[in-house]
């Protein structure tokens, strides 16, 4: 996979489903969003993405995160 940039619109999975939103920042070490700690680094970062339904912010890994056009 591409490496993702701030702003790149991504969608990835929930438990209510697929969601879209937006990446905000990559993350390189730990932090927090939405009640969760990330433990990311540079060599595994993690990428903050704002939901564009619900506008709430998560982290991801890479992985779980697929780059829309």
């Amino acid at each position: 996979m591409a490496t993702l940039s701030k702003g790149d619109k991504v969608k990835w999975n929930t438990s209510q489903g697929s969601t879209e939103g937006t990446v905000t920042r990559k993350v390189t070490g730990t932090a927090r969003a939405g009640g969760h700690v990330a433990k990311a680094s540079p060599d595994e970062p993690q990428y903050e993405v704002k939901s564009a339904r619900s506008g709430k912010s998560a982290i991801h890994k890479e992985e779980a995160l697929k780059k829309v056009r």
